[in-house]
């Protein structure tokens, strides 16, 4: 399932998630293990787990939020700006196709 927010979290969701991160990182620092994280913070050991080798790799910093989850736009700036003429060609176009064809099963326009 697709969320409309990529992820299903919304900011304040994902500040929350990064806290329960960073108190992982603190842990982390007293030499505990991830299974005893993962106890403590009430989440998965497999998070723990993933959190501890971020931590281990680039500290802190490495388990900062980046943000909503799902692919980036990758269109140019002048790509985006093209994009509503050309959506709505193809909106006049269809309702043509409806015209001559008959209604269509689709989604509606």
């Amino acid at each position: 399932m697709k969320y409309a927010d990529g992820g299903g979290l919304t900011p304040t969701g994902r500040r929350r998630r990064e806290t329960v991160r960073v108190q992982a990182a603190e842990l982390f620092e007293q030499q505990i293990k991830p299974l005893e994280v993962a106890r403590r913070l009430r989440v998965s050991v497999k998070s723990a787990y993933w959190w501890h080798q971020l931590w281990r790799d680039g500290g802190v910093q490495a388990l900062a939020s980046r943000g909503p989850s799902g692919l980036r736009c990758r269109l140019s700036p002048r790509c985006l700006e093209k994009l509503p003429r050309t959506w709505s060609r193809a909106r006049r176009r269809m309702a043509g196709w409806r015209t001559r064809c008959g209604p269509h099963q689709g989604a509606p326009l």
